[in-house]
Parts: structure tokens; sequence; C-alpha cells
């Protein structure tokens, strides 16, 4: 009888029959609370029948908790070592890839998709953008650090406010559904987690409103205005944006909204005869 991944006990003994000593270099903190891998599967609302895109499987123990809730798995997991230890775990019931995440070719995958993962701590932030920057999957739950969720979720007057925020916030509705000690998983990682939900909203990645995010933050000590003219915006076309929005010019990218970001992009930005 196959051990169950999502128990301390089960996992290790499928540690030890597959001869598996975990790699700290690959970020493998495997998940073994039960309740609360159910708890991510209905967060993302997986029904019967849908395709569900996992990252980072490991031992399978979430896995195992979409195929019990009727999902179409496909598992993308880069330690080929695991390949034994999912066969079993999942039964040929998940279809699994081995591959670097990054280098998996997610703008292919079904239209209309699901992507749930613990996602690796080192990649998650590349990984969201570039899974989001995909725009083929109607939902999204992830697990990654807490201090990853705070950037992700963080509004404007925040320390940690800032283009990912901003980046994210284009491209999905962004909400933090709860933190999670290390004392769920093992090994435990030193970190809290945190799982995150993002609904896509269906818009393109914009390549010249994420510069300007760029640019706006680029530091923090000095006000929007200096940062802008530093990437090379003219200092009246700034100056003369700021005042039709009524903002001070003394004002710092981190004070404002991503609305009025976003405003204040489209005014730079608008062809000479139509200011």
């Amino acid at each position: 009888m196959t051990a169950d991944p999502r128990t301390k006990r089960g996992l290790l003994a499928l540690l030890r029959r597959h001869r598996i000593r975990l790699a700290k270099g690959l970020g493998q903190h495997f998940l073994v609370d039960r309740n609360l891998l159910a708890s991510i599967v209905r967060a993302a609302g997986v029904v019967p029948g849908d395709r569900v895109y996992e990252i980072g499987p490991g031992a399978g123990g979430l896995t195992l908790a979409l195929l019990e809730a009727g999902a179409r798995v496909t598992a993308v997991e880069k330690d080929r070592r695991l390949a034994p230890l999912l066969a079993e775990v999942t039964g040929g019931r998940a279809e699994l890839v081995f591959q670097d995440a990054l280098a998996y070719p997610w703008e292919a995958v079904l239209a209309g998709s699901l992507l749930v993962a613990n996602l690796p701590y080192q990649l998650a932030t590349p990984l969201i953008l570039r899974l989001l920057a995909a725009g083929r999957f109607r939902g999204m739950v992830t697990m990654v650090q807490r201090e990853v969720a705070e950037r992700l979720t963080a509004g404007p007057g925040r320390r940690d406010y800032g283009p990912l925020s901003l980046k994210v916030r284009h491209l999905a509705g962004v909400e933090k559904l709860r933190d999670v000690p290390p004392s769920v998983f093992f090994p435990p990682p030193e970190v809290t987690s945190a799982v995150v939900r993002f609904t896509p909203t269906g818009a393109a990645p914009d390549p010249g409103y994420f510069a300007f995010l760029e640019a706006a933050f680029r530091s923090r000590r000095k006000t929007l205005r200096k940062n802008l003219e530093a990437a090379g915006r003219p200092r009246q076309a700034v100056e003369g944006a700021l005042a039709e929005l009524g903002l001070d010019p003394r004002v710092r990218a981190e004070a404002l909204p991503p609305t009025t970001l976003r405003e204040l992009y489209a005014r730079l930005t608008r062809p000479p005869s139509s200011r």
C-alpha cells in the first residue's frame, strides 16, 4: 500500500523507500497537513474535470489533493529523482513533466486552466509574473514566502508597495488568504509562508507601463518627478502631467494608488497633438 505524502510519517516512508535526500538548493519543503492541502484546493475552486497545472509537486501531497477533487493534473517538477516516487503516489493519474518551470511553455497551455502550486521560494516572483503574463489561467492559488505575499498585495504608503505590486495588479486581482507556519512543512523552512489567490483581469502585459513603474520607484528617497526625469522624461512634461492630476510636484510614487499612476503614465505618453 502506498504511503500518504500528506503526513510526515508517510512522506518519510516514501523518501526512505526511494532513497531520496532532499536538496536544499531546490527549496524542497513539503506540506504535511491534509487539511491545509484540501483548503488550498477549495480556494482554487477546483471542480471535477478542471485542467490544473501544478509547479513543484515534490512528493505529491498537493497533487493527490487535486486528483481527489477530480482535477486533470499536469505537474511540472525540476527534480528528476522524484520520478519513481511521484509515479507511485499518483498511480499514473497525473501527467508528470520533468522540466524547469521557467522553461515550460505556459503560453501554450489550455486556456481557462487553473494553476495551483507550492512555489519554490527562489523562483516565486519571476514565475508569478510569467504565469500571469501567459494569459491562459482563469485562476491561480500559490504558496509563497510571506514577505513575497506582502509585496504582492501591498497598497499605497506601505514600504513594500512598488513595481511588483503594480505589475501584478495590472494583470490580476490578488489577495492573501492566510499565513502558513513552518511547522506544517517537512523539513520546516526558516520563514513563514502564505497562500495567495490571483484572479486574472485578462489584461495583457504592458512593457511601456511596466518600464514607467520601474522608473517611478527607482529611488524611494527621491520624488516621482526626479525619478522620471532621471529616466529621460522631460521635466516640463512631468510637471505638466502632475499639475493636470492635481498632484504635488514633491509627491513620491509610493503615495499614489494604481489608478493615479496609470493615469499619469497615460498623460505622459499621449501623442503631442492630443495634449
